[in-house]
């Protein structure tokens, strides 16, 4: 089995090969402490996520990764031998090879780690990507050409702008800000200005269906600040886009000054390709727009930037000479 796998802070998601996308799901496992080592492996992904703020307290919610980085080496093992028997391997017999993407700016020392917990899940060989790299050839674009292109990766954790040519990365910027953050903006925003607490799961799907309406009216639901009771609250998606635009204001400051350190040669064909855009935050009402507006530089949405991480990572499998210029270990 050869998967290219996206292990982000806020999603999974895995590309088989042969199959195509075969899982997309949260990046979340539900434990039940017994005890020292003794917990218990309840439900991961959408089925774990559905249990945040439901789940009773014996419960714990864990998350393998942030800010695309293994946190617990024995939690991300665990998590990933249960991403791998949910995308059918079923018989431990059966050889898998993987890569999976990593953040631009993630030390040696945390790639052996996500490597060494993905080797103890049982996936031999293992290759660490760069995750830009590899939406980048989830985009259809060549990371080997004598070409200059610059990506835009923004996922749950982090956003990274990267440029590339010729087998090398030539400048990237990191900034610590993500789809978290912006999903946490929507949950302040809703509590200060409409005295209503709502969930993770809900602020989220606010934040993106915020997106997809432009500036119809939301309801949203949640607990009243005030009484305690349930109660729904109609909210304007331009406001919720408003909320989340400090953050990506802060996003785009930073990952515009990646342009200072390419040479003018570069720059001209970064003007002629354009920036691809891609990764959940990149779906936020206003950010492509927001990005063009900071670059200087026309701005493109990928065609499926929720999954082409993933899928560029399964191409890398069968491309010898990529994996040798921007592998990582």
């Amino acid at each position: 089995m050869d998967l290219g796998i996206d292990l982000g802070t806020a999603t999974t998601v895995v590309s088989d090969v042969r199959r195509g996308i075969v899982f997309d799901e949260p990046s979340v496992m539900l434990l039940r402490s017994g005890g020292g080592r003794r917990e218990k492996i309840l439900a991961v992904g959408r089925e774990a996520a559905d249990l945040l703020g439901r789940a009773p307290s014996r419960f714990v919610a864990v998350r393998p990764v942030q800010d695309g980085v293994v946190t617990d080496l024995e939690t991300t093992r665990s998590y990933l031998r249960s991403v791998l028997h949910a995308v059918g391997r079923r018989v431990w017999g059966l050889p898998v090879r993987a890569v999976i993407g990593v953040p631009v700016g993630s030390s040696a020392l945390e790639n052996r780690a996500l490597l060494e917990a993905a080797e103890e899940a049982g996936i031999r060989p293992v290759t660490a990507l760069d995750g830009a790299v590899a939406g980048a050839v989830g985009c259809g674009l060549d990371p080997l050409e004598r070409r200059v292109h610059m990506v835009v990766d923004v996922g749950g954790g982090t956003a990274e702008a990267v440029a590339f040519c010729f087998g090398g990365v030539l400048a990237h910027r990191t900034s610590r800000l993500g789809g978290e953050e912006m999903t946490q903006a929507v949950a302040r925003y809703l509590r200060e200005q409409h005295q209503l607490y709502v969930g993770e799961l809900e602020a989220e799907d606010l934040k993106v269906r915020s997106a997809a309406d432009g500036d119809g009216p939301l309801v949203a639901q949640g607990r009243d600040a005030v009484t305690g009771r349930p109660r729904l609250a109609t909210v304007q998606a331009a406001d919720v886009a408003g909320a989340v635009r400090p953050i990506t204001d802060e996003i785009v400051r930073t990952l515009t000054t990646c342009l200072e350190d390419l040479p003018p040669q570069a720059l001209a064909d970064v003007l002629a390709e354009g920036v691809v855009v891609f990764g959940g935050g990149s779906r936020v009402q206003g950010f492509a727009k927001e990005l063009e507006r900071g670059l200087g530089l026309p701005v493109k949405l990928a065609e499926e930037p929720l999954t082409c991480v993933a899928e560029g990572a399964a191409r890398a499998l069968r491309n010898r000479r990529l994996l040798a210029a921007y592998g990582r270990s």
